[in-house]
């Protein structure tokens, strides 16, 4: 099998010769700046660039040859865009390395220290204490209520951190002939490669009440204004269903995976419980999912923080067909349960190597052995994807990287990376 086919054929259930593999393919899979510095140092691989394609999480796009090196099965479509020089900038990461801004991002430094980052009308919407490795978001802009009618929605959107500094693709996104490009690009990276490709999309749907009311309000509001959030809802369905339609015309027979978001869970247990999922937001994630499935063949991903076992029932019959990033460490999270329960109606998209307790702080030895594990519980009968829980932090030590690697290759019956 190639990378697609393992790719489709694992998240189908179907027989694979190997686990599929991921890192990177989209912002939260990903590594961030000073963990892949780092790698790239140990590998002996410092003269390629540290390219910071989401600028809020500081997070790397791996090389090419570091895609190859590492065995990764899966790729963003952002990879083809800010492909020339001129394209980016230089910076420095909070451990001193060397790094690339994209060239539209230019964030300044205060008498603290800290990265302040400012929208096209110059208002300050994002901060980077000094020290550390991520954006803040600084403005809510429906901190006081609900406009009527939602009035001004996509203006407020845009005053969003994650909106105003989009990743790629959607850095692009307001070039007349970005559709267009899209579907090229998107060909030119299947002719040209045969790893799965994935396209982010977002179109969250809880997240953007956190981001635009602040999180606080906005877990009070269903039980406050139910009305003003179904109203809520629904104007930014119709804002997501726009989207998916362009985004189906141009790369649905081209794109393998199309990424949703919502982060519906805590450590403890759901942010949000499930009734209020059932009547808030599945119906509502049951029609975007639906738009895809009806019209073409890409696979839906959601990416869910937290603890959402309670949740993952109504998830399945909302048409997800892929969950990440499977965050074990949390209540009801464990991988066993997940497997048995959930295991043949959903795809585990993650879980394969804890990034907070055990590739930040274990040895070698302990990092093998835990990906191990994992992967004798979740590959059972396929629909799974390796992948750490979340992204790479900045702490993860390099050798810890490349224990996880080869733990994916010795259960693989590869050969192992030698440095």
């Amino acid at each position: 099998m190639n990378s697609r086919e393992r790719v489709i054929a694992s998240i189908e259930h179907k027989s694979i010769d190997k686990v599929p593999f991921d890192i990177g393919s989209n912002p939260s899979s990903g590594i961030s700046a000073i963990a892949y510095s780092k790698l790239l140092k140990h590998l002996g691989k410092d003269n390629l660039p540290v390219k910071i394609f989401d600028v809020v999480q500081q997070l790397a796009h791996p090389d090419m040859e570091i895609v190859d090196a590492l065995g990764i099965d899966v790729i963003d479509i952002g990879v083809m865009y800010n492909t020339h020089t001129n394209d980016w900038c230089e910076t420095k990461l909070s451990n001193g390395d060397a790094a690339l801004y994209p060239n539209w991002f230019r964030p300044e430094k205060d008498n603290n220290g800290d990265y302040l980052a400012k929208n096209k009308t110059g208002e300050v919407i994002a901060r980077m204490p000094a020290g550390s490795s991520f954006f803040d978001q600084t403005i809510f802009p429906w901190l006081d209520s609900f406009p009527p009618e939602m009035s001004g929605l996509k203006e407020a959107m845009d005053k969003v951190l994650w909106s105003a500094f989009a990743h790629s693709p959607w850095d692009h996104a307001n070039k007349p002939e970005f559709w267009s490009d899209l579907r090229k690009k998107a060909l030119q990276l299947r002719n040209k490669s045969d790893k799965a490709i994935m396209i982010t999309v977002g179109c969250n749907l809880f997240e953007w009440g956190t981001f635009l009311r602040r999180m606080d309000n906005f877990l009070m509001d269903p039980y406050m204004y139910p009305d003003e959030v179904n109203t809520f809802l629904d104007a930014l369905l119709k804002i997501h269903l726009n989207t998916l339609e362009k985004v189906v015309e141009s790369v649905g027979e081209v794109v393998d995976i199309i990424r949703f978001g919502d982060d519906l869970g805590m450590t403890s247990g759901p942010l949000v419980p499930p009734d209020l999922y059932k009547e808030f937001y599945k119906p509502r994630h049951a029609m975007l999912n639906d738009y895809v499935h009806q019209h073409c063949k890409m696979k839906t991903f959601l990416h869910s923080c937290g603890s959402i076992d309670q949740l993952i029932p109504d998830l399945i019959e909302a048409g997800f067909d892929i969950l990440n990033p499977v965050q074990t460490n949390c209540a009801g999270m464990e991988p066993e349960r997940l497997k048995n329960e959930f295991g043949k109606n959903i795809t585990f998209w993650g879980g394969g190597a804890d990034t907070t307790t055990v590739l930040n702080r274990a040895s070698t030895e302990e990092v093998r052995k835990h990906c191990l594990n994992r992967l004798e519980i979740f590959s059972k009968d396929g629909g799974f994807v390796f992948n750490p829980v979340h992204n790479i932090i900045p702490d993860v030590p390099p050798e810890n990287i490349i224990a996880m690697v080869n733990a994916v290759k010795e259960f693989n019956g590869e050969e192992l990376i030698k440095f």
